[in-house]
């Protein structure tokens, strides 16, 4: 049974950093691109970044470059997003998504992720 399970949410001050991690399970990481995405209060979930199965390739939404890195472990079937420089608008939550070969995507709980003062 594939599942993500995202974890390192919390609060944390603007210009604050955190690390998010997603854990796979069910299927063998090192074959797919994983994607992270957030969806904040009443707003459209959004694609953040995704890095590619080697994670030799990494994309990011233009509103954290510079400021996120995402990265992979296969070794741990593990993808982290490291989060620095937060902002407030940054507030979301944050959820892990791998799309199957046959077009299914699988999506975790999510974990919040607060900016606040």
């Amino acid at each position: 049974q594939v599942q993500l399970v995202e974890s390192g949410g919390g609060l944390v001050q603007p210009g604050g950093s955190l690390r998010l991690s997603c854990a796979a399970s069910g299927f063998t990481l090192d074959y797919y691109a994983i994607g992270w995405f957030r969806q904040a209060p009443g707003k459209e979930r959004e694609g953040v970044s995704c890095i590619s199965s080697s994670g030799g390739s990494t994309n990011y939404a233009d509103s954290v470059k510079g400021r996120f890195t995402i990265s992979r472990d296969n070794a741990k079937n593990t993808v982290y997003l490291q989060m620095n420089s937060l902002k407030v608008e940054d507030t979301a939550v944050y959820y892990c998504n791998v799309r199957s070969r046959l077009g299914r995507d699988y999506w975790g709980q999510g974990t919040q992720v607060t900016v606040s003062s």
